[in-house]
């Protein structure tokens, strides 16, 4: 039974479910961005420049047996997914980082400051 029960703790920590959700949104993520390459990027800008270039399908690039064209998919691929998670770790940092430097609320005077300010106080009296 200890087993089980360690293994539910593990299992069920925070981290490991929220890397679980991070896995899925990003594999969802990856589909989004091959579908804005696949079907956008590619026939808005490389498709024109394919075609003066007599290749008319990304795929079928070749150059001595090498088929470069679905690497350079990739890496078009690759690239826009780093871009994006650039912006959204910076976004997140820069919202950290006015967290803390949010101004703390002023602290309340321990007693014995609040014993010296009363002997102030009645001194000037």
């Amino acid at each position: 039974m200890g087993f089980i029960k360690e293994f539910k703790e593990f299992a069920f920590k925070g981290n490991v479910v929220d890397l679980a959700v991070a896995v899925i949104i990003g594999g969802a993520f990856g589909t989004i961005v091959s579908s804005l390459v696949d079907d956008v990027i590619t026939p808005l800008l490389l498709n024109p420049a394919l075609k003066a270039a007599n290749a008319e399908n990304l795929e079928q690039l070749a150059w001595g047996g090498v088929k470069y064209g679905n690497f350079l998919s990739a890496i078009i691929k690759f690239l826009i997914i780093a871009f994006v998670l650039f912006w959204i770790v910076k976004a997140a940092k820069a919202a950290q980082r006015k967290k803390e430097e949010a101004p703390a609320p002023p602290a309340e005077p321990s007693s014995t400051d609040k014993l010296l300010a009363e002997i102030r106080d009645a001194l000037k009296k």
